[in-house]
């Protein structure tokens, strides 16, 4: 990993704790499996964190929220991590990802992908532009 990459300590340890709850339980189980496993790797690691947070969505300007969403997780109050159990990661999981960023109000987001033999996962940075880097480190 690149020294200029914002909260790299945070994320060296998601992505350890991920290839962790891989090598362990393997591909083909369902999210909640893997989830429940990365929260106890999270502990392990010293990493604060909230599981599915709740969300409220706005549109423009309407007062009430239009509907609400949970991430995976909220790491260190600064990375979203979203996890996913698919053969492979597609534009629509990326989406996803990036509308929790917006969302959540957080800039840097890790999409881990335990469902293909090798764990794969996405690091995503939402800038001050909103513009979006998305990278595999």
């Amino acid at each position: 990993m690149s020294a200029d990459l914002k909260y790299q300590d945070i994320t060296k340890k998601i992505i350890g704790a991920s290839f962790d709850v891989h090598s362990f339980l393997g591909n083909g189980f369902q999210e909640i499996i893997y989830q429940r496993a990365l929260s106890h790797e999270f502990q392990k690691a010293g990493l604060s964190f909230q599981r599915e947070i709740e969300q409220q969505i706005y549109y423009k300007d309407l007062p009430k929220p239009i509907g609400t969403r949970r991430a995976d997780f909220v790491v260190e109050n600064k990375v979203l991590v979203e996890i996913k159990a698919v053969i492979e990661l597609e534009d629509v999981h990326i989406a996803q990802a990036l509308n929790y960023l917006k969302a959540y109000k957080l800039e840097v987001g890790l999409l881990i992908n335990f469902g293909s033999k090798s764990m794969t996962f996405k690091r995503l940075v939402l800038t001050q532009d909103k513009s979006v880097k998305s990278s595999n480190p």
